[in-house]
């Protein structure tokens, strides 16, 4: 069984974070493990608290980790501080991991920072050099690029930049009133619009953490880059039209919308 490691922060709602990475992994076929980067406290309207990992402590467990279970990919979500980013940089090298996926996690959909500037400096020189792919919504990719993004073309001039100045794949995400559903994919293979299904559902909690976790459990697989966003969006598409709808904000998606046995099977009246 093909294996992949998510570094990122829990969620204790389980929609987004290091629990919808392990869901999203489990539901593509891969066996999952994790490194912790914070805890928060969080439900489907917001987060009201944030305990950071020491890097010590976070080194400890991808050594722990890539020292028994090498994962045949690798998803990196959000790290707020310099020191975690560093030691994760520092980790990626020494036991030269394969297959990352660098979801870069600056800017809310709301347009709110979500971690300071020191920090995305610092995620810009460490990681984004080593990621296969990386996958930036279109405020993060503005950070990225420097200029505003409000045109498909701009879209396509951003992801082309941001790839040829880091030496990633990058894979610059629609939405925000923009290109909707439709992603743009630049690597050394060149550019192409990767189409998206439009799904009517408010719950979008942890879209970005799931597509990042599906297309590090497709690379991990050995599918190629591309077939791994193709899968990864038909998945996240099934999620969301699958209409799950708990809590009082805006809710998880359904990961395990195709897993259907006697195991998942609700009791019968």
């Amino acid at each position: 069984m093909k294996t992949a490691l998510t570094i990122a922060g829990s969620d204790s709602s389980g929609g987004a974070g290091i629990q919808a990475d392990i869901k999203t992994m489990t539901a593509n076929g891969v066996f999952a493990m994790s490194a912790v980067t914070a805890l928060t406290a969080q439900n489907t309207t917001g987060v009201s608290d944030i305990m950071e990992v020491t890097p010590e402590f976070l080194a400890a467990q991808l050594d722990r980790v890539f020292e028994d279970i090498f994962p045949d990919a690798v998803k990196i979500g959000m790290v707020a501080s310099c020191g975690l980013i560093e030691t994760i940089a520092a980790k990626l090298k020494q036991y030269k991991a394969k297959n990352i996926v660098l979801d870069p996690v600056m800017v809310a959909t709301s347009g709110a920072k979500l971690i300071s500037d020191d920090a995305i400096e610092t995620l810009a020189r460490c990681l984004m050099p080593l990621a296969d792919i990386i996958t930036p919504n279109i405020p993060e990719a503005e950070v990225l690029f420097g200029k505003k993004i409000t045109t498909a073309e701009e879209m396509e001039e951003a992801a082309k930049s941001i790839s040829q100045k880091y030496g990633c794949a990058v894979l610059c995400k629609g939405g925000h009133s923009l290109n909707d559903a439709n992603d743009y994919l630049y690597s050394a293979d060149g550019g192409v619009w990767i189409k998206g299904e439009r799904i009517n559902n408010p719950n979008t909690h942890g879209t970005g953490c799931t597509l990042s976790s599906a297309i590090a459990s497709n690379l991990a697989k050995g599918f190629t880059l591309g077939e791994s966003v193709e899968r990864a969006k038909k998945y996240i598409s099934g999620a969301l039209a699958a209409q799950l709808d708990l809590g009082k904000g805006s809710g998880p998606m359904a990961h395990a919308f195709a897993i259907n046995n006697e195991f998942t099977a609700e009791k019968e009246n």
